[in-house]
């Protein structure tokens, strides 16, 4: 008699023997939301993987964070598929993240290809193809390849980024997706069958197509105007300096162009903050304040003062406030339900203090200025403080600088407003982005681990709580935005690598945040190393790696 093997289930706390080779998908438990995948010992896997030894399984759904970055991968390939099925001359590209699922395009194969319909033709027969795939509950099947058979399949295939991508890769074998005779590379796990994707849509949007996909009912799609015009003005110089994709990046790696390139993302951000200064400079007279926000890891600081030197150079004088001075003490900081702090809240900071002191400053009075000690969890006073003259302007910035409730005393008449986010443009392939949210939380790992001591462990346990932060309290207001400001490097994930993937392969097995230190570090392998030395003192990337110019 064979002999069993004993698995723990975490969901129910239930131990089972089960047989050896036995798959997870008959161990799932029954749930109201369709069961999309599990962490085996920490480790992300598909229902089709088999047990051989013993395991602790926890099952996820769409709720999960694993559960959703799936579910988006496999529904991006379900749009790939019934791309090639209606247009076999046309190719899919997933161009960017937004706030309500993916911008992509559809274009001709070559110059030889047939013109393609209207739009409107476009939506109607991919959507009703993708409804055909979704009915027919076709499988998601995981195949371990050697990495040669694999490049043949994708010559064949017609896939050259993902090609490219996978050539220059140290790996004998490689894990390829296939849904029927369709074949792809996912960053994540797919979810079982295309029957489990039954939220989403696919429509026209501007000049493309969004591809839609939501947890629970659809949302009204309202994503501003001035960000996707950022993502358009992103992508131009993106085709210009001709890296739509991580294959071509490493290519200018790989030919000793990094320097270059750096240079040139960086000559970008600094026209776009002489453009917003400039801007700025036009309501001269009208504007005493300007207010700078933006999620964790967008670069607030440093984009604050790079800012701060060219509207000086426009015979400003400058005077500049951190809202992270502002915190009330940690006795009257508010918590989350599950008693833990929520500093992510604007209810963490004093209001009633901040607004006295901007009207103060504007009445002209000297203000003494708090520094926040987020050790003891107080504010003191140093004797730091400002003054505002006729040609001075206020510069505050924070999370929660948009948020019109922070400043509501004050005429919104005298106020701009500057929204700064990294917009990540560059694709793994045509087929797959990045999300601008993993490219915040690489930087974010990397600045915790230089600047306040915490390992990557600590950042990720704490990253859920951050997001939810941010689409309660700061995403909801970059509507308000002046202009907005795209901090993203093109360069930048190359000298990330480095310093990121010690601290995420240090992840240990015993804990849950390994399952995403493991997707991180799968992302950080397709993109080649830059050595930072490259990068100058005054760049965003300084606020993470240190040696930077500024102080913060």
């Amino acid at each position: 008699m064979q002999k069993k093997i004993e698995v723990t289930i975490v969901n129910t706390g239930e131990k089972k023997l089960v047989t050896p080779g036995t798959p997870l998908s008959s161990l799932a438990p029954k749930s109201k939301k369709p069961i999309l995948g599990a962490l085996v010992n920490n480790r992300a896997q598909a229902l089709s993987y088999c047990i051989y030894r013993p395991k602790t399984i926890q099952f996820f759904d769409l709720g999960h964070r694993q559960g959703w970055f799936a579910y988006e991968s496999s529904l991006c390939f379900m749009l790939h598929k019934a791309v090639r099925d209606c247009f076999p001359n046309a190719r899919l590209h997933v161009e960017h993240t937004m706030i309500v699922g993916f911008f992509c395009r559809i274009i001709p194969k070559d110059s030889e290809s047939a013109p393609l319909p209207d739009q409107a033709t476009i939506v109607s027969t991919i959507k009703r193809r993708m409804q055909v795939l979704q009915q027919r509950d076709m499988p998601f099947e995981i195949k371990t390849m050697c990495k040669d058979e694999a490049l043949q399949m994708l010559e064949q295939a017609d896939l050259p980024k993902t090609q490219m991508l996978l050539e220059h890769m140290n790996k004998l074998y490689v894990d390829m997706c296939f849904l029927d005779d369709t074949m792809h590379v996912l960053n994540t796990i797919p979810v079982p069958s295309t029957g489990c994707l039954t939220n989403w849509d696919f429509e026209a949007y501007e000049t493309g197509f969004l591809l839609r996909c939501y947890e629970d009912k659809p949302e009204p799609v309202n994503a501003p105007v001035k960000l996707f015009e950022v993502f358009q003005e992103h992508r131009k110089w993106v085709r210009l300096l001709h890296l739509p994709t991580i294959t071509e990046l490493n290519r200018i790696v790989r030919d000793k162009g990094a320097n270059h390139l750096i240079q040139v993302s960086e000559a970008l951000h600094e026209k776009k903050y002489a453009e917003i200064a400039d801007t700025i400079y036009q309501r001269k007279g009208d504007v005493k304040m300007v207010l700078l926000a933006g999620p964790s890891s967008s670069g607030k600081t440093t984009s604050c003062r790079r800012l701060s030197v060219q509207l000086s150079v426009l015979g400003f004088d400058v005077q500049q406030i951190s809202l992270d001075d502002y915190f009330v003490c940690r006795a009257r900081t508010p918590k989350l339900p599950n008693g833990e702090y929520d500093f992510e809240s604007v209810r963490a900071l004093d209001i009633p203090l901040l607004n006295e002191h901007l009207l103060r400053l504007f009445r002209g009075e000297r203000v003494e200025i708090p520094t926040f000690d987020f050790i003891k969890g107080d504010p003191y006073y140093t004797g730091k403080s400002i003054q505002m003259r006729a040609d001075s302007i206020l510069v505050v910035e924070g999370i929660h600088a948009l948020n019109p409730e922070l400043t509501k005393e004050i005429d919104d008449s005298l106020k701009f407003r500057v929204y700064v986010n990294a917009i990540t443009q560059i694709a793994i392939d045509n087929q797959t982005v990045m999300h601008s949210s993993d490219n915040r939380l690489i930087r974010r790992i990397v600045r915790d681990n230089n600047f306040r001591g915490w390992d990557a462990f600590n950042t990720l346990h704490r990253w859920d709580e951050v997001r939810n932060g941010e689409l309660k309290h700061i995403f909801p207001f970059q509507k308000y935005a002046d202009v907005m400001f795209n901090s993203a490097l093109l360069y930048e994930l190359g000298v990330l690598r480095n310093y990121a993937e010690p601290q995420l392969k240090h992840v240990a097995e015993t804990v849950e945040e390994y399952a995403e230190a493991k997707r991180l570090l799968s992302l950080l392998e397709y993109v080649d190393p830059i050595d930072a030395k490259y990068v100058p003192p005054t760049s965003i990337m300084r606020e993470f790696l240190g040696g930077s110019s500024f102080e913060y």
